[in-house]
């Protein structure tokens, strides 16, 4: 019981901090969090994610069936469940539409640009998943391919989705997305993305370790489709 009231606060620190950010406004967005294999807490549909209350926050298992709280789960809740079932690893998630990554995603460009040393250390890459209609089993299954080797995800037209070991790490990835958008998006206006090196990057990735970074890591993927293209130019 203690530990569904701790994580129900801290979903409720995670809206207000989204909120507060820009990252949703009015009724956008979702939260959920792991209770235990079987069960998650997620946010209840249409309510504003900077005005929530721990006693709002729904136990769900991962069929959608409500076993404790008042109301629907969130719209989005068959994307949360289906992360939970293929990443036993995940134990947050957060959807959101922090305004400049949701317009590189309106705008059909991914963050797959090999050029900031801490999102390649952490993140590596954040791919553009194809538009799914969101509320629907449709979206999950835009999002499926790229579960296993990326922790963030842009959804054409619609926002980001950031997987967590703790909804505080999921949370920092989502500002970790909107951040490197920014970036991107100041370097391409000056002019010029300039990426880093094969082998700068080949060293951030194997300086995962010292962090205590384990998995796969997307950026080992662009650097040798990046080495084919040269080998064939």
């Amino acid at each position: 019981m203690m530990k569904k009231v701790k994580l129900a606060e801290e979903m409720v620190e995670v809206g207000r901090r989204l909120y507060q950010s820009g990252f949703v406004a009015a009724n956008d967005g979702n939260i959920s969090v792991r209770v235990n294999e079987k069960h998650v807490l997620i946010t209840p549909s249409g309510v504003s994610k900077g005005f929530m209350s721990a006693s709002s926050m729904l136990l769900v298992n991962l069929e959608g069936e409500v076993i404790e709280g008042e109301g629907r789960p969130s719209t989005e809740s068959a994307m949360h469940f289906d992360i939970y079932k293929h990443r036993p690893d995940v134990q947050a998630v957060v959807h959101a539409h922090p305004p400049t990554a949701t317009g590189f995603a309106v705008a059909g460009i991914p963050l797959d640009q090999l050029a900031m040393p801490e999102l390649i250390v952490t993140m590596g890459t954040i791919p553009l998943a194809p538009y799914g209609m969101p509320g629907t089993d449709e979206l999950p299954s835009t999002l499926r391919p790229y579960y296993q080797e990326h922790d963030a995800i842009l959804l054409s037209n619609h926002g980001a989705v950031t997987m967590g070991r703790t909804l505080t790490e999921a949370l920092f990835k989502m500002e970790s997305v909107e951040m490197c958008a920014k970036i991107l998006f100041t370097a391409r206006m000056l002019g010029r993305v300039r990426e880093l090196s094969d082998e700068q990057v080949d060293k951030l990735v194997d300086s995962r370790s010292f962090y205590g970074l384990k998995g796969a890591h997307p950026g080992k993927k662009i650097i040798e489709q990046r080495r084919k293209k040269g080998e064939q130019s």
